[in-house]
């Protein structure tokens, strides 16, 4: 085995780091904390630790890795709980501070040996998303190429960025109570080729993601978002699938009709009618198979009496930001698209003094020109998708 040999870059110190790794062995069920310690350059990530433990004390310790460079998503596992890229990971603030991180193999995935898990489900899962496109336009006349606006590939530019590290599936909840569930990887890689205008099976695609164990068993605890390493945000992706798939009619899931009926009650009331709730979504035998249940809640005062209704004082607001979002041809994940660059517009803007409008914050936008006879959401960009114009 050759010497793993990391050394300081100029003006660096070099750090006293400890780590408790979970060793396992899959053929004897075995599994052990053991504590390493190992000097490092002050600039180590923490793959660069895991290499020098493997290369000067313990050789049969078992992790993945390949670019070392945050690209190719092999070497994700859990730090203290939470889903890492170790080769993302910086040690020495955590060094400095005595802690003692705690890594571990990813969740939701069956350990193969130490931090390497199995695949398999992973791939099994994002196979089953049909990752690949399907077209549904003609060919470029005189052999031109596929011209496709900037603005309509900013619909799936987050999805894009994808790594398939399996950090997102490691931490999600849902996938933790049903090992069935699709999951935010796959079913943001989904939302890459619903979003893609080039592709013919849309509607396909959002039948067979709306299945039992598809979009609507998203649980919305956002873990996904928050451990992705690349800015990905699967619960965002799954929102946009949800929303694509009520703009198009397939709405027969609960969830949908949940969802249906939130944006409903918050367009006409500006709050949540709970009351009108299981109606609305489970149907009216439902909610009379609930009334013991209800009137238990009724009599704690857990239930606002329906009539009348109560109305949000500045509710107009809500109304004409709805109204504004339909008339522009923002219906389905666009709706979503235009939160997500006004979310990071005021986050780019407070953190770095940047301009609403600078190029660092919108690369490549352009704006909505929309023209009679346009169908909605459609721009004069890409009326004729594949024109090679």
């Amino acid at each position: 085995m050759s010497e793993v040999k990391l050394e300081a870059m100029p003006g660096s110190t070099s750090i006293e780091v400890a780590l408790k790794i979970w060793r396992f062995n899959r053929e004897t069920g075995e599994r052990e904390l053991r504590r390493y310690e190992v000097e490092a350059p002050g600039e180590a990530t923490l793959l660069d630790v895991l290499d020098l433990i493997k290369d000067r004390i313990d050789g049969t310790l078992a992790f993945r890795k390949s670019c070392r460079m945050m690209i190719c998503g092999s070497c994700g596992m859990r730090m203290d709980g939470a889903a890492v890229l170790a080769c993302k990971q910086r040690m020495a603030e955590i060094a400095e501070s005595g802690h003692v991180p705690v890594i571990s193999a990813m969740g939701n995935l069956p350990v193969i040996k130490d931090l390497v898990v199995d695949m398999t489900p992973f791939w099994d899962k994002f196979k089953a998303m049909k990752p690949y496109l399907q077209p549904g336009y003609e060919e470029p006349v005189e052999g031109k190429e596929h011209r496709i606006s900037q603005e309509r590939m900013n619909v799936i530019h987050k999805e894009s960025l994808c790594i398939n590290c399996g950090c997102c599936v490691s931490e999600c909840n849902s996938m933790e109570a049903d090992p069935d569930f699709l999951g935010p990887q796959a079913l943001a890689k989904g939302m890459r080729f619903v979003g893609d205008p080039r592709d013919g099976a849309k509607i396909e695609r959002l039948e067979d993601y709306n299945s039992e164990h598809g979009i609507w068993d998203c649980t919305r605890c956002y873990f996904c978002n928050e451990r992705c390493p690349k800015g990905v945000d699967p619960r965002d992706a799954i929102a946009k699938l949800g929303a694509e798939s009520i703009e198009e009619g397939i709405d027969r899931d609960m969830g949908a009709k949940h969802a249906k009926w939130f944006v409903k009650s918050a367009e006409t009331t500006g709050w949540l009618r709970e009351t009108e709730l299981v109606p609305k979504t489970q149907g009216i035998v439902s909610s009379i198979k609930e009334m013991k249940f209800a009137l238990g809640l009724a009599r704690h005062g857990k239930v606002p009496p329906p009539f009348p209704p109560h109305v949000a004082e500045d509710v107009n607001e809500a109304r004409a930001l709805h109204n504004l979002v339909r008339e522009q041809g923002r219906g389905g994940a666009l709706g979503i698209v235009q939160g997500e660059r006004g979310l990071a517009r005021i986050e780019h803007t407070e953190a770095g003094g940047l301009r609403r409008d600078s190029a660092e914050i919108t690369p490549g936008e352009e704006p909505i020109r929309r023209y009679a006879g346009d169908a909605p959401g459609q721009t004069t960009d890409d009326r004729t998708p594949g024109s090679g114009a």
